[in-house]
């Protein structure tokens, strides 16, 4: 298995990647919404608010995790929100998820990002150092419908305090049925 940054004009596979996940463990209108949110986000970020990290095996892609920037107005830290992530479905629980993960903060520390966020399940993200945060101390852009799921993890030696001012997300993030 090999990982790798960036799409490489793998666009499509990495949609079709999410799109099936997704259809698989959620249902059709799941994998529609999130394999469209892959599509902006490829599509419609600037490359310096993305990062994108493929697992792939035998020339296939079989994982994919994305992240893109967030932004407070009175604070100069560089946050990236980790989402959407997945594996193929016949190849979850080998731990390629927690090794793409792995992979994909090295090269956000090596980048010189500051903190990383993400919004899911607090027992799985976890295992890559995510803890949980609460709203008040690293503001959502939208009011989240699961806070007990808002983690995050510095990417440096400082331990994260609070982030300050107005919250802004890419545009792909800006609908609240992401949050």
């Amino acid at each position: 298995m090999e990982f790798s940054q960036g799409a490489q004009g793998r666009d499509q596979e990495l949609v079709a990647l999410f799109t099936a996940t997704f259809t698989a463990s959620e249902g059709a209108s799941e994998g529609t919404l999130i394999g469209d949110l892959v599509r902006n986000q490829l599509s419609r970020t600037p490359a310096a608010n993305l990062y994108v990290f493929i697992a792939e095996a035998d020339g296939e892609v079989i994982g994919g995790a994305i992240f893109t920037r967030l932004t407070y107005d009175q604070d100069d830290r560089s946050v990236f929100v980790l989402g959407p992530v997945a594996v193929a479905t016949e190849r979850q629980g080998q731990g390629i998820g927690r090794q793409l993960l792995i992979y994909a903060l090295q090269a956000l520390r090596e980048a010189g990002i500051d903190i990383a966020v993400t919004y899911g399940d607090p027992s799985y993200y976890s295992r890559v150092g995510f803890a949980p945060v609460t709203e008040a101390f690293i503001p959502a852009p939208f009011k989240l419908q699961y806070p007990e799921g808002w983690l995050a993890q510095s990417l440096t030696e400082t331990e994260i305090t609070p982030l300050k001012g107005a919250v802004h997300c890419v545009e792909a993030f800006n609908d609240p049925a992401f949050w």
